[in-house]
């Protein structure tokens, strides 16, 4: 009889079609349509080269089937809207002793340990929509402003662009993002991909109840779509995919509390989030803390915007590296520094957690976090999966 086979598959509802993961495998397993990026099992060799790329952590997902030949086809992945459920699969061989996990079992464990557990949308989040616009059906936006965010003695050239959509529905939330389609074609002469960038706007638009979407975008040296995109004038038009992503989501509770961590551009979830509860529940004290990192101030995204903002509303720690005769200081370090404070949100159940910027802020976060932890006697990994398990958890970096 056929082995069990262990699938490494993508899930279609939380990828937000970066394309990262496919520009990575060095198999070529990866691929994709108009709508899904997906894996080839007759191509994947396990090498896991994709999964640490992964901002969303939809790469890290595996079903056991049958056998190979068993396998989910191209076709059929292709036509998700969300992965299958585990099936049941009857067994091939036997365990070698009772003690032993049988065959099924045994892969299933292994498929399940990830790279971090199955990210999860808080429970009060609302329904995203997800892929409405893609690559074939893209839709129109124009601009309505782009306007520099910080200084002009600053290396940051940092814009915020904001977009119409001409009456045409863009149902976006909080904490999703849109791709933007750049002009021209690529070396290849194909159609260049999506460029993913974070909302920065509260579903109800830039303005509440214009419905208008914002964008946070720095200008990278030789960045394709961050140039196009740093260089638009009002009333020039853009293509857009989206939204996509379905777990890095605002929660509805209004008593929900909002650790956000966040570096650079990873800022533009939180302005959204903070803009969102600001209309949802006016000047609510004691509901969020923001540990937002940048090199100085000029180059720190709203930091204008941020200084307005009510300290019992929004507990503001802003954290710059390269300051004049200052010790260089990260988020981490600030964090530790509020082990007091930061305790006290690990501890209530009603936390959550996102975490939004470079990737290589990650484990010094994480760090933080194990050493935080510690003080009030627990294991952070369990903490965090137990918080993720529960919607409480939000980590994208890129």
């Amino acid at each position: 009889m056929t082995a069990p086979f262990k699938q490494h598959l993508i899930d279609p509802e939380i990828c937000i079609r970066c394309y990262t993961c496919e520009m990575t495998c060095p198999e070529e397993a990866i691929e994709h349509d108009d709508n899904n990026v997906i894996v080839d099992a007759t191509k994947c060799n396990f090498c896991m080269d994709c999964i640490p790329v992964c901002p969303t952590g939809s790469i890290d997902e595996w079903r056991v089937v049958a056998g190979k030949d068993a396998a989910y086809s191209l076709e059929d992945q292709y036509s998700w809207e969300e992965l299958p459920d585990q099936e049941e699969i009857a067994l091939s061989t036997t365990a070698a002793t009772a003690d032993d996990l049988d065959p099924v079992s045994a892969l299933l464990a292994e498929a399940h340990k990830g790279a971090g557990g199955k990210a999860k949308a808080a429970s009060s989040a609302a329904k995203p929509t997800v892929n409405l616009y893609n690559l074939s059906h893209p839709v129109e936006a124009v601009v309505q402003g782009n306007y520099r965010l910080t200084s002009d003695t600053s290396d940051a050239d940092t814009r915020h662009i904001i977009l119409e959509f001409q009456g045409k529905p863009f149902p976006v939330l909080e904490g999703q993002s849109l791709g933007v389609i750049a002009p021209g074609v690529d070396f290849e002469g194909k159609a260049h991909l999506p460029r993913l960038y974070s909302v920065s706007s509260p579903r109800d638009g830039e303005r509440a109840g214009y419905h208008n979407v914002s964008l946070t975008v720095k200008r990278e040296k030789g960045g394709l779509c961050s140039n196009f995109l740093c260089d638009l004038a009002k009333g020039d038009k853009i293509n857009v995919t989206g939204p996509f992503g379905a777990t890095f989501l605002l929660p509805s509770d209004p008593d929900a509390r909002l650790l956000m961590i966040c570096t650079g551009t990873g800022s533009a979830p939180m302005r959204s989030f903070t803009m969102a509860r600001q209309r949802m529940v006016g000047e609510k004290p004691g509901g969020m803390v923001m540990f937002f990192g940048a090199r100085t101030p000029d180059s720190l995204p709203y930091f204008g915007p941020l200084s307005k903002i009510s300290s019992d509303m929004l507990q503001q720690h802003l954290v710059f590296s390269r300051m004049p005769g200052e010790a260089k200081e990260y988020v981490q370090d600030r964090m530790r520094r509020e082990t007091n404070l930061v305790a006290e949100m690990l501890q209530d159940t009603n936390t959550y957690i996102y975490i939004c910027g470079l990737k290589s802020m990650e484990a010094g976060v994480e760090a933080a976090f194990d050493a935080i932890a510690k003080t009030l006697g627990q294991d952070w990994t369990y903490l965090r999966d137990t918080m993720r398990e529960d919607g409480r958890y939000h980590v994208e970096t890129y």
